[in-house]
């Protein structure tokens, strides 16, 4: 099956509409260290307007920080991995949205080639890597072997096991030599993931995000939860821990998870001379509008 061409799906219905009982519920998760537990109750909702003035704030210090990474020559490496529908791409949206692509490079590969199958794991990886003065956005990263990889069967255990081993090492590495390395995965529930996915199914304009793979992954929730667990066990290390965003709430996510990528970063604004754009020059002036015998105009629509 292409992959990129777009396909007609349908999610099973819940075991309830079809008239037989669901499962029993299994217990709470642990509450996780930090100022707000997984299980407290669900915070009111932000407005529009409210959401928006925050953002504008957190996307001023993101320019700062684009000021700071160039001045500097900091190299940044952002991972933002999480499950199908977790709001990965909106919250990379958000954060590149007001700053130079030159300096904020978002990396989403495809399927490997038949020639990437042939390279090291990963060097796919590295080859996208920062050079000084960048920030690279992992749009999902290396961190498909631990889990599509392993979930879905695209690879053996034994390598499965090998990637967990080293890429702790690899990663220290990466502090050492002077990157600044941030995992991020956001947490989404399996309700909203579920009211997501049939979201997906009936909007023309999410329709390009569901593939063929989303839907084989989508009867996996506990297996890809065995694998997030293994991997965070494996993986979370001082020289590069994972950070655990909640994402049921995509407006309090993209805020929360902007906040803190700013929180690990020792940028500083840095001054900058105003500007001086002095006086146009009227020299060589003449009737320079743009004359419609050589081109064609835009039907202006609108």
């Amino acid at each position: 099956m292409n992959l990129d061409t777009p396909q007609s799906f349908s999610l099973p219905e819940p075991k309830e509409a079809r008239g037989e009982k669901p499962a029993p519920r299994r217990q709470k998760m642990e509450r996780a260290p930090g100022p707000r537990a997984f299980d407290k109750a669900k915070p009111e909702k932000l407005s529009r307007n409210d959401y928006e003035k925050q953002m504008q704030k957190l996307q001023v210090e993101l320019c700062y920080l684009q000021d700071w990474v160039r001045e500097t020559g900091a190299r940044v490496v952002i991972v933002c991995e999480g499950r199908d529908t977790a709001g990965k791409g909106g919250l990379i949206k958000r954060l590149t949205e007001r700053v130079s692509p030159r300096t904020f490079r978002v990396v989403a590969l495809g399927a490997p080639t038949e020639r990437d199958k042939t390279k090291l794991y990963l060097q796919r990886y590295i080859e996208h890597f920062p050079a000084g003065g960048e920030v690279v956005i992992f749009d999902r990263s290396w961190y498909n072997r631990a889990g599509v990889e392993r979930v879905l069967g695209y690879t053996d255990e034994k390598e499965v096991e090998r990637f967990l081993e080293n890429v702790p090492k690899f990663e220290h590495w990466l502090v050492e030599s002077g990157i600044l390395l941030i995992k991020l995965w956001l947490e989404v529930g399996k309700k909203e993931q579920d009211r997501r996915f049939r979201q997906r199914i009936d909007d023309p304009l999410r329709q390009w995000k569901l593939s063929p793979m989303d839907v084989k992954s989508y009867s996996h929730w506990y297996d890809y939860s065995r694998a997030r667990d293994a991997m965070f066990e494996a993986t979370s290390r001082p020289a590069a821990p994972w950070y655990v965003l909640r994402s049921d709430d995509k407006k309090r996510a993209r805020l929360n998870g902007i906040k803190h990528i700013l929180s690990l970063i020792p940028y500083k604004r840095i001054k900058r001379d105003k500007i001086d754009l002095g006086k146009r020059s009227d020299k060589h002036r003449y009737d320079d509008k743009v004359k419609l015998d050589k081109v064609k105009a835009v039907h202006e629509v609108y």
